[in-house]
């Protein structure tokens, strides 16, 4: 029996599921806002949180914990910095989860996980290489 055992299995290995909520977290983090399904939104949510709080009490031992869940050193800068700024007088609650209908694949509910009082600018920044056409000096 499943007595007082929290979270859903998401039908993958415990390796896969760290993997899978790793990279959702570095996403939502990076962009702010960001498109999955309701069950795993509704899991991340106390993750995430639990890092912008980490970013909030600040500290060395709180940034290394940031790192090594994330595994990227400019993400957890700007969870001990900009975000920690924008929450600070906030007392918990910085993930909004919007219900967004259901897929037309396979009919999954849908939902869009973003943060509270979101920066426009993040969102799609950073995603890759773009397709931007280099100058080069042959052409200038």
């Amino acid at each position: 029996m499943r007595h007082g055992v929290s979270g859903r299995k998401l039908n993958r290995h415990s390796g896969e599921r760290k993997g899978l909520f790793k990279s959702l977290a570095v996403s939502l983090l990076k962009h702010e806002q960001i498109k999955t399904t309701l069950p795993k939104a509704k899991d991340l949510r106390p993750m995430v949180e639990k890092l912008i709080t980490l970013g909030k009490q600040g500290g060395l031992s709180n940034r290394r914990q940031a790192i090594a869940f994330l595994g990227d050193v400019g993400l957890a800068g700007k969870i001990m910095g900009p975000l920690a700024e924008r929450y600070k007088n906030r007392a918990g609650g910085y993930i909004r989860i919007i219900k967004a209908g259901n897929r037309p694949g396979d009919n999954a509910p849908v939902a869009i996980i973003e943060l509270v009082d979101r920066d426009l600018a993040a969102k799609g920044k950073d995603s890759g290489p773009t397709a931007e056409k280099q100058v080069t000096e042959e052409e200038a």
